[in-house]
């Protein structure tokens, strides 16, 4: 029986830009075949069971042929498989998604064309340059920086190209970037003609680079631009003076950073995207995962089976609130047998979570932190009261210890663990030893300990700025050897992006 394949436009490289029928074929793909344009997020996406199968294709560096492919997708998809072919860019501009369906057209493999946002329009207008714009250019080309070598010459009509279109857009044409601009100088294009050379567009390592056709050529190899890039010609680049915005410091004040984000990776993505948001390059390694608690519930199940008796119930954490609930509704229970309970969270998040369950937190004191939680409830608590505390197994003592001194009978109920991820972290290891990260953030003090753990301690974390969301994580920065450059104001992700951006921008 045989299998199916998409051909999936990845888009330029801004995995924001991926479409929503490219996001739902990579979530059900079986088997992803990828090049290196693909975003590690992309991929993600895909099932915890899916085969990744690399095929990057550099200048003059295939980690397999293009024919390799076309049969790797048929032999695949005849395995009965769901495989998604994701490609950079547009499948069908440039990106041979045509001799890949024809193939799989030839061997009877159904398959279907997922269309991407191509990098001849948005990479030039992350940059700031439109492709046409009403009083510049009425025109634009789209042309291949280089031909099938096999096809025996070049059918490009260099004297129509040259003078008869506005604007120009070279797609993977860095390496022949001396020939191209000869051709068009020799078939009418001026010199003097404004160009820019485009590297990783649309990604927060882009690199822009404004010359001439003239000029260009020397210009990349005095820079030392390497692809992946591409090259735009006409006058529609002297307008990226005034619309430049993706690369502007004032608008993306981070722009040229990079930060690293080491939350779990369910719960990274509010922190990548608001660093993004202001232009920072992300690099997520997770430094926690979670688990069930050693006593696989057993406390918090107990205390569920008996959740009327008790007058208080407390939050520390977005990720406790999800677990009681997900145990409370397992036991055929929801929020209508907390009718006569009071609730209180630390931090304002952890108050909004508990708010999707339709409870409004009673008590959510102005520092996010167990100390201030305690000096909250002092005079709340009536002695004899029974609390109950579903948290980390591995959380500090100090909040249940405190409200028992005020007379209160504490329950602590486990309701996940944290634990080391199971992450490749050689690569963060290197870019802390070369100083090629411009600040590291920590939301918990489990992250702290588990990263330093990952990368063979904390020494490497003095070549960074260290940015803690609180106090509680600073000083577990502290007797680690690590003084944290800045501490989160607000105890929140907000708070924690407003630091990285002070110390930062």
């Amino acid at each position: 029986m045989s299998g199916m394949v998409y051909l999936v436009g990845a888009g330029p490289g801004d995995p924001g830009l991926l479409t929503m029928k490219a996001a739902e074929c990579v979530k059900k793909a079986e088997v992803v075949v990828y090049d290196r344009l693909a975003d590690d997020r992309i991929l993600s996406w895909a099932p915890p069971q899916a085969e990744y199968i690399y095929v990057g294709k550099a200048s003059a560096n295939h980690a397999m042929k293009q024919e390799g492919i076309n049969q790797l997708l048929v032999d695949k998809a005849k395995e009965g498989k769901c495989v998604v072919r994701l490609k950079g860019g547009d499948p069908f501009v440039f990106g041979r998604g045509g001799e890949e369906a024809l193939l799989l057209q030839e061997n009877g493999v159904p398959f279907e064309i997922v269309p991407g946002v191509t990098s001849a329009i948005s990479v030039p207008a992350y940059a700031g340059i439109p492709v046409t714009h009403r009083a510049v250019a009425t025109s634009f080309a789209v042309i291949t920086g280089h031909e099938d070598p096999t096809k025996g010459g070049s059918n490009m009509r260099w004297d129509k190209l040259s003078t008869g279109v506005d604007t120009l857009v070279f797609l993977m044409g860095v390496a022949n970037l001396g020939a191209i601009t000869e051709k068009l100088i020799a078939n009418g294009r001026p010199a003097t003609t404004p160009a820019a050379v485009i590297r990783w567009g649309t990604k927060p390592e882009q690199e822009t680079l404004l010359t001439t056709v003239g000029t260009a050529a020397a210009d990349v190899q005095t820079a030392g631009l390497k692809p992946p890039a591409i090259f735009v010609v006409g006058d529609v680049v002297n307008l990226r003076q005034k619309l430049s915005w993706f690369d502007n410091k004032e608008m993306k004040p981070l722009f040229g950073k990079t930060v690293l984000v080491t939350r779990s990776r369910s719960q990274a993505s509010r922190l990548s995207m608001g660093l993004e948001a202001l232009g920072a390059r992300v690099v997520e390694l997770p430094a926690i995962r979670f688990a069930e608690p050693s006593d696989h519930y057993e406390a918090v199940d107990a205390a569920i089976s008996l959740i009327a008796s008790y007058d208080w119930i407390l939050f520390t954490s977005v990720n406790g609130v999800d677990c009681f609930f997900d145990r409370l509704l397992a036991a055929g229970k929801d929020a209508r047998d907390l009718a006569r309970t009071f609730f209180a969270c630390i931090g304002k998040a952890t108050a909004a979570r508990l708010r999707q369950y339709g409870l409004v937190a009673d008590v959510v004191p102005d520092e996010f932190r167990a100390e201030a939680m305690i000096e909250a409830l002092r005079g709340q608590l009536a002695p004899g009261e029974r609390v109950l505390v579903p948290r980390a197994q591995e959380a500090r003592e100090i909040l249940s210890e405190n409200l028992r001194a005020y007379g209160a009978i504490v329950d602590v109920a486990p309701v996940y663990r944290t634990l080391t991820a199971e992450e490749d972290a050689a690569r963060v290891k290197e870019m802390l030893a070369a100083g090629e990260i411009d600040a590291a953030t920590f939301a918990s003090s489990s992250t702290v300990r588990n990263l330093a753990e990952m990368i063979g301690g904390a020494d490497l974390l003095k070549n960074t700025n260290v940015v803690a969301i609180g106090p509680v994580t600073a000083d577990t920065c502290e007797e680690l050897g690590v003084k944290p450059a800045a501490v989160a104001k607000e105890y929140t992700i907000d708070g924690l992006i407003a630091a990285v951006e002070t110390i930062l921008r």
